[in-house]
């Protein structure tokens, strides 16, 4: 088994959160507010209840130190985050009007970037308490706060999808026909988490027509023989994602099934070999797609190509036709082309990607070639 990464330090925590700050300012906001979620964690390292209706906030400024307002029942566990010390701590107890302790932190007129995941509840008490305040979701506002990683980052990045390559490796091994898909994803979620995922965030077996629908809830049909087999499956290693896709065959396939696996690796490869920095996002989904359209399948490719991948598994940059983000050197996404017909049968081929000095390196190297299984 391999070793877990260093953990990361209260001079990583300052240093992202000075970064967002910055960014925000740049961007023309007063600053960065930051409800419980993949951006708290990211960064300050904290996570808090999943499920509290008590506010905790990340208020970032540019000039001003960072902080975060928390219920006093729970500064105990916000102390002993590894980000804190980079932070100033600012509790409120309950019976106390929380929007009144946050809102001496905010530019009374000031247009703030918010997490997505902000309840409507804290951000419509903040705007009771300072009318004056607008607001803009951090997907739209800095859609790159995270996109672009650092060296530790890529490390935690490419254990994760070695795990997830080894987890393919296995599932290979397992008898398919005769069996539940929702067997079969249960064995997917078990492999992950044998090869190190904390975290399993979905496994996706679409066999036959489930196959042409690509977020296909692994049900309970029965594998048979002859079934085309699409395999979608993912989650957390040391807090980072992984996503990857192949598609398997229940015994030898038609030549029809065979020419579409065909063409969309074809797709895939041609969606990694175009990936360099400067080039802008879209640019992989045309080089992707114009294979499948190409081969007449265009009208059966129905969603983006890819999305980044970091502290959750779906996350921007979007490989979609439109985004004119320029690639740069330690984004990481999937290419991830398809062809699903419909009642028939589907494929998706999908490695995540990282943008290098000079290209592009694959963070899977599972064969992508169609697979036989029993």
């Amino acid at each position: 088994m391999s070793t877990a990464p260093a953990p990361f330090t209260a001079d990583d925590y300052r240093a992202r959160m000075e970064r967002a700050a910055q960014a925000a300012a740049d961007a023309g906001l007063a600053g960065v507010l930051v409800a419980p979620g993949p951006d708290m964690v990211w960064l300050t390292g904290y996570q808090p209840p999943a499920e509290t209706e008590r506010l905790t906030m990340l208020v970032l400024a540019a000039g001003q130190d960072p902080v975060l307002v928390v219920p006093t029942l729970e500064a105990p566990d916000a102390e002993k985050a590894a980000g804190a010390p980079a932070l100033t701590l600012r509790d409120w107890t309950d019976g106390k009007d929380p929007y009144a302790v946050t809102a001496p932190l905010l530019d009374m007129d000031g247009r703030f970037g918010v997490s997505d995941n902000t309840w409507a509840l804290h951000l419509l008490g903040l705007q009771g308490q300072l009318p004056g305040t607008t607001y803009a979701a951090l997907t739209t506002a800095l859609p790159m706060l995270r996109g672009v990683k650092d060296a530790h980052e890529l490390e935690r990045l490419a254990a994760a999808g070695a795990a997830a390559d080894a987890t393919y490796e296995e599932i290979k091994k397992v008898r398919f026909a005769g069996r539940r898909e929702s067997q079969v994803a249960g064995d997917l979620a078990d492999l992950l988490r044998q090869f190190g995922h904390e975290q399993v965030d979905f496994t996706v077996v679409g066999s036959g027509p489930n196959g042409a629908n690509p977020h296909h809830e692994a049900g309970e049909r029965v594998i048979d023989h002859g079934d085309m087999v699409v395999l979608d499956f993912g989650g957390l290693k040391h807090g980072y994602g992984s996503d990857t896709s192949r598609t398997v065959h229940v015994g030898e396939p038609t030549a029809e099934e065979q020419k579409a696996h065909d063409i969309v690796r074809e797709a895939q490869e041609a969606g990694c070999a175009v990936v360099r920095p400067g080039i802008a996002c879209q640019e992989v989904d045309r080089a992707a797609r114009a294979v499948i359209v190409e081969a007449g399948y265009g009208e059966y490719f129905i969603h983006r190509t890819g999305h980044g991948i970091g502290v959750t598994t779906h996350e921007p940059p979007y490989m979609i036709e439109g985004e004119e983000q320029p690639l740069v050197p330690g984004m990481c996404f999937s290419v991830e082309p398809g062809i699903y017909l419909p009642g028939r049968f589907g494929v998706r081929i999908e490695d995540i990607v990282t943008v290098t000095e000079d290209g592009g390196r694959r963070l899977n190297a599972t064969t992508r070639e169609l697979a036989i299984v029993e």
